[in-house]
């Protein structure tokens, strides 16, 4: 090996040694604070800038402390949104209830003037699916399968509460079967694949998570990797053929414990009329 060639592979080793150290050890631990306008086309005049914050895919457990977790819980009631909703995956571990008996009390720390809202995603079911119903119930945040009105005067917004993909039964009709016809609806789905599924009920918007983004976002090309069928679902705000769908980057991690150029995120939603 030449000097040129022993250079070249040092500088490679370096590059790559300290992208990885990064990724693990930096990105990971750096939680953004998104602001993202949602036009709503049936949204009524009451709720024109009606904030909601959007948590989801905390993974209490391996890299990811419950000291961390009060800190975003902190960080978003200082926001001081209308609403907060949650979209599952709140532990880590399978076949376990330490990690979600200490998650649930941190998770009902947090407060909004219209309320907390919550469902269930797969790692919650997958660690112990009676505890975490019995914990989401308790905690008051429970929207699984059931849909709640968010009142303002005369007018209201629907939040509805679809079960997980993967682990339960989304009953989404079910959940909105309580709503009216004109109802302005938001549902709460962990899964994003969710709304490619057969439901009638109306949806203006639907809040998911589950991706993560895909943690790994190679420039020019995107998350490499994505636990979902319709590979459109990265994250963001994407139009489909039933509902606006917004993917949260989240919180935690899962499958490798990593983070490039896709920051975790506490995504807050301002609400506004649609006007075209």
């Amino acid at each position: 090996m030449n000097r040129r060639i022993f250079l070249r592979f040092v500088s490679y080793a370096v590059a790559t040694a300290l992208t990885g150290s990064y990724s693990v050890f930096i990105e990971r631990n750096i939680v953004l604070v998104n602001r993202y306008k949602i036009p709503i086309a049936n949204l009524p005049h009451s709720f024109h800038g009606f904030t909601i914050a959007h948590l989801t895919d905390l993974h209490l457990g391996l890299l990811v402390s419950a000291d961390f977790l009060k800190k975003v819980v902190t960080k978003t009631n200082a926001l001081r949104p209308d609403a907060i909703v949650c979209t599952g995956d709140y532990v880590h571990a399978r076949n376990t209830t330490v990690e979600i008996d200490q998650v649930w009390p941190i998770l009902m720390q947090l407060q909004a003037r219209h309320g907390v809202f919550s469902v269930l995603g797969n790692h919650d079911y997958s660690a112990d699916k009676e505890r975490s119903l019995y914990w989401l119930e308790r905690s008051g945040q429970n929207l699984r399968h059931q849909c709640k009105a968010v009142d303002q005067g005369k007018e209201r917004l629907v939040l509805g509460g679809a079960g997980d993909l993967w682990e339960d039964q989304l009953k989404i009709d079910t959940a909105f079967a309580d709503s009216d016809e004109n109802d302005c609806r938001i549902l709460l789905s962990h899964n994003p694949d969710s709304v490619d599924t057969p439901f009638n009920t109306p949806v203006a918007l639907t809040m998911s998570g589950h991706t993560h983004g895909g943690q790994v976002r190679l420039p020019f090309y995107g998350p490499p990797l994505l636990p979902v069928q319709n590979k459109r679902y990265s994250s963001g705000l994407i139009d489909t053929p039933k509902t606006k769908l917004f993917i949260s980057r989240g919180i935690g991690w899962a499958i490798y414990p990593v983070r490039f150029n896709c920051y975790p995120e506490i995504a807050v939603f301002e609400l506004v009329r649609q006007t075209s």
